[in-house]
């Protein structure tokens, strides 16, 4: 995850785009991502993880409780974290029990409905360099000095041996090969489990500049030499197991800096582009600037990829580890409304029980103004969307969509805790409602207006 950027980069001030009034309307431009009915999604969900475990006790603080809580919120997505070194601790041996242990986890997400992205996480490249992803045994530096930086791990990253790391991994053919076998194991193994949506193929990936490179420029360079040939080979090795799920690719980092991708197009047909939301300020423990722009910054900057190739987005990562500053309020309003403008959804970061970037806090209540990434929303829609549109100021949610001439004719709704009145024209009825969940059904061809407002 994305920390201490400012600290870790003074580099990265350059990279600030100035600021603009107002953040233009993409959606129309932006194809939706859809399920095996072709109903339109929207994940609303945050992040699950266990990086404190290894081994034997990888994912033990992963529970059911998790998944539970998550959809009870009104969230029906989460980014579940995986590692390469555990699933791989030796060439060529993958681990029967961690694959159990992650099939667990999805177990309980299906009995939740919750849907599953399944990412290949990496933090500064793996274990050889103090953290979790690649394994050492993949890990090659020619023996280029590494420092570590224990108040900013993410200045790490800029260590010669972690981009030397990088480079080796997206150029020698053996470790090529590896990685594509590890994607090739898990999709083989999941292929079929009714929770997982797709594949998150490797975490905010980072590489090496040649000399006389900006960060910048350097970054476009490796998403387009290195990144999108990389992730081409990943699609091949998931296909060969698993020819239906989402595969989603991610750029650098440096889009959260406004700096529009390098990728290039991934020859695969459901192909979701995945960056990641924040801020260098925020991260380094900054309250929110409403006047920064860097909000527009970033959605002018990340909606350039989705629409020349015309594939769905899903923010990956998001959310500050201070949210109790005074203007938090206010970002996370900002935040809301500028992803439901271009994504189809986002997973947040992380769903925990704690301090910092947790979601809830120990008792299990959210923390400070987080409560406002639970709204109503429609998760899946039989049709075509015309709007959605949620308003935090009156607590409305309206969904109007022309229904499918054929195929699924249900529409589900997603709804925090609480009493909620739903009403449906068009002539569309609610047709089952449980915690936390609506139906409707509409005639095919209608165009059908949903209201949702606290009861």
């Amino acid at each position: 995850m994305l920390r201490a950027m400012l600290t870790a980069g003074a580099v990265l001030a350059a990279l600030l785009t100035p600021a603009t009034a107002h953040a233009e309307e993409t959606g129309p431009d932006i194809p939706r991502l859809t399920d095996h009915s072709g109903r339109v999604l929207t994940l609303h969900g945050w992040n699950i993880e266990d990086k404190a475990h290894r081994g034997e006790d990888a994912l033990t603080a992963v529970t059911e409780r998790h998944l539970r809580d998550l959809r009870a919120r009104g969230f029906d997505f989460a980014r579940l974290l995986v590692f390469w070194d555990d699933l791989e601790p030796a060439p060529g041996r993958y681990s029967r029990r961690y694959l159990h242990k992650i099939e667990r986890v999805l177990d309980w997400a299906h009995r939740h409905d919750v849907k599953v992205v399944i990412d290949a996480h990496q933090d500064v490249f793996g274990p050889a360099f103090g953290h979790r992803g690649i394994p050492e045994w993949a890990t090659r530096t020619d023996g280029l000095p590494f420092t570590a930086h224990p108040d900013d791990w993410f200045a790490e990253y800029f260590e010669p041996a972690v981009q030397r790391a990088f480079t080796h991994l997206y150029e020698d053919e053996d470790l090529r090969r590896a990685q594509a076998g590890m994607w090739r194991t898990l999709a083989a193994r999941f292929a079929r489990h009714p929770a997982v949506l797709g594949y998150d193929l490797i975490n905010e990936p980072m590489g090496e500049p040649k000399p006389g490179e900006d960060l910048p420029t350097a970054a476009r360079r490796i998403e387009r030499e290195q990144l999108t040939p990389m992730y081409d080979r990943l699609a091949d090795a998931v296909r060969s197991a698993d020819r239906d799920a989402w595969l989603f690719v991610e750029p650098t980092p440096v889009v959260g800096e406004g700096v529009p991708t390098g990728l290039g197009r991934v020859h695969d047909p459901r192909v979701v582009y995945a960056p990641h939301f924040y801020d260098a300020a925020m991260e380094a423990g900054a309250d929110y600037d409403p006047g920064a722009g860097w909000i527009e910054a970033y959605e002018r900057a990340v909606t350039a990829y989705p629409k020349r190739y015309r594939v769905p987005v899903v923010v990956g990562e998001w959310g500050p580890p201070d949210s109790s500053l005074p203007h938090m309020d206010r970002f996370y309003r900002d935040a809301m409304a500028s992803l439901g403008r271009y994504t189809s959804g986002w997973a947040g970061y992380v769903w925990c029980y704690g301090g910092r970037y947790c979601a809830l806090d120990g008792t299990g209540a959210f923390r400070a103004h987080k409560e406002l990434t639970a709204e109503p929303y429609a998760q899946a829609v039989a049709g075509t969307v015309r709007s959605a549109a949620y308003d935090a100021g009156t607590g409305v949610y309206r969904l109007v969509y022309r229904a499918a001439p054929h195929g699924s004719r249900v529409t589900e709704l997603s709804l925090p805790p609480g009493a909620w009145r739903i009403t449906a024209d068009g002539g569309a009825s609610v047709v089952r409602r449980t915690a936390g969940r609506a139906r409707v059904t509409a005639a095919p061809g209608a165009l059908v207006t949903v209201a949702v407002e606290r009861g």
